[in-house]
């Protein structure tokens, strides 16, 4: 299944590749100093931007160039501990908000020591070539995703084909170059921007993966680095994807057993499985006839899956479900899908990014009767988002790039890296942080012991800002106990039911109920869609 695809670039090309990127050891900027500009928002008045050219192909590095878009909120304090660039994930989040976010929640003595950093990788959001492979690929109503008769496999198959060939003819001289190692390179070459011998890191998500890959080529130029909801190196990106299957399935029982648990708010009952029951009618009754033309089986999914990221929306959801379900009006379900489920061009740019970087970053199987398989085989055990998740990725089979091999993240010459993961997270399951510690010897990992949301650090647990706190202000780390965890933080409690509303408002109400970290649409993503500017 895996012989059609050439294999590029070993971990010793890509080193090699590395040594050609790395600047000058002085920490002599690469490129000549970054102007920066105010583009202050109504949350963020001391944000500023910036644009850096980088070489397309770091291995030509007087070649083409492309932009990235940079923004920065400046230290105030005397003590200056340097940048601290900071990720949102994705692939495919633009990260030039998040620099206000990082510096407006953490405690203003910390944040102040720190120029905080965000850029928009390769190919996202403002930066230039910004890529939109096939604009209303999402465009409701999709075919259902579980391929219940032959005849939906091949729509499914289609949309994926004409995704990847969409990509391809668009951008096909840059999707070479779309990549985890590539952004890297660009990580680096923005270091060497800001005239840093070294730098902070501040990852989520698939930012942690760029963490572990910047860590792994240039383990001398960080200073400090933070990983949030932690990426299994050893799976990408496939074998992520089918592990993620399992526990969005396990995070939607909770959330069933949730509702199950307020039945006095919501009525579908107090026997968590016979509201599970409840939920797969809804789904096939969508299928036959979708929801305001807006929301059929695909979309739900869409809608439900957010609230595997976080709790906060399944007061929302469950609203929206209810209505549904008991009085027969789908007016909340199709408001709370607009606001978490359906796709602008800004997510139709991310997605492009996505599939762009995890295409070309490993390799995927090419026999379609591989993907079958194994999807479905999970979805026999976990039918929750199973074939949703499969269908998301599945240009990946069709992709009009060779592809690469990434480098082991396995590392002994770092600083101490703090980590963070909660025990039931579903987009970046638990044992993957236990795998991304014991590769990054002397890390400290803490978890949030019982917590299921996805990106936990600034989003109300003093336990885990604390820890992240005194680490970007000293250095310290938990004691490390030489086992599988060095720190624990309880969960925060899960959320009440929404006050007496009426359903239509309370689900139009969803979008921005966090204050932290958004939700993104699909795995290990982590766009901040929420924040606001």
């Amino acid at each position: 299944m895996k012989k059609r695809i050439a294999v590029l670039c070993s971990v010793a090309a890509a080193a090699a590749t590395m040594a050609t990127a790395v600047p000058p050891a002085s920490g002599t900027p690469a490129e000549p100093a970054l102007t920066w500009k105010k583009c202050a928002t109504k949350n963020y008045p001391t944000l500023q931007c910036a644009s850096l050219k980088v070489p397309l192909d770091h291995q030509e590095p007087h070649g083409r160039h492309i932009t990235l878009a940079l923004s920065r909120v400046p230290h105030t304090a005397k003590t200056f501990q340097g940048p601290l660039l900071v990720n949102p994930g994705g692939p495919g989040g633009s990260g030039l908000t998040m620099a206000g976010y990082i510096a407006k929640s953490l405690p203003k003595k910390t944040a102040a020591q720190y120029d905080v950093i965000g850029f928009d990788p390769r190919g996202a959001g403002k930066s230039k070539p910004a890529l939109n492979c096939r604009p209303g690929h999402f465009d409701p109503v999709r075919p259902a995703t579980v391929p219940a008769t032959p005849a939906l496999e091949r729509d499914n198959l289609r949309r994926a084909r004409a995704f990847a060939k969409a990509c391809g003819k668009k951008y096909g001289d840059i999707l070479p170059f779309i990549d985890s190692v590539s952004t890297v390179q660009d990580m680096d070459a923005v270091r060497a921007a800001l005239g840093a011998k070294r730098i902070n890191f501040f990852g989520y998500s698939y930012g942690t993966y760029l963490g572990a890959l910047y860590g792994r080529l240039y383990p001398h130029h960080v200073r400090r680095m933070a990983l949030d909801s932690l990426v299994d190196p050893t799976g990408v990106w496939y074998d992520d994807n089918l592990q993620q299957d399992h526990a969005f399935d396990d995070r939607h029982k909770a959330l069933m057993a949730w509702i199950a648990r307020h039945d006095a708010a919501y009525g579908l009952g107090k026997d968590p499985d016979k509201v599970e029951a409840k939920w797969y009618a809804m789904r096939k009754a969508l299928t036959k006839k979708p929801a305001g033309k807006k929301v059929g089986a695909a979309e739900l999914e869409d809608t439900f899956i957010p609230g595997g990221y976080y709790n906060g929306y399944w007061p929302h959801l469950a609203k929206a479900f209810a209505a549904y379900v008991n009085d027969k009006n789908a007016k909340p379900l199709v408001a709370v899908y607009k606001s978490l489920g359906a796709v602008d061009a800004g997510g139709e740019n991310s997605y492009s990014v996505y599939t762009a970087v995890q295409c070309r970053d490993v390799q995927w199987p090419r026999d379609w009767r591989t993907w079958r398989d194994d999807n479905d085989r999970i979805h026999a055990k976990a039918p929750f988002s199973t074939w949703n998740n499969a269908w998301y990725n599945a240009p990946c089979a069709f992709w009009p790039t060779h592809h690469l091999t990434p480098p082991d993240v396995a590392n002994s010459e770092l600083p101490p890296v703090l980590l963070f993961q909660a025990t039931d997270d579903p987009a970046t399951p638990y044992d993957g942080a236990v795998n991304l510690h014991r590769k990054l010897q002397g890390s400290r990992l803490v978890v949030e012991q019982g917590g299921g949301n996805h990106g936990i650090t600034l989003s109300g647990s003093k336990c885990l800002d604390r820890h992240l706190t005194v680490y970007l202000t000293t250095g310290k780390v938990p004691a490390g106990g030489g086992g599988e965890v060095d720190a624990v933080c309880k969960a925060l409690p899960d959320p009440k039911p929404l006050k007496a509303a009426s359903s239509t408002k309370a689900a139009t109400s969803a979008k921005g109920t966090k204050a932290g970290p958004g939700t993104g649409p699909r795995a290990l993503s982590h766009p901040w869609s929420t924040m606001g500017t």
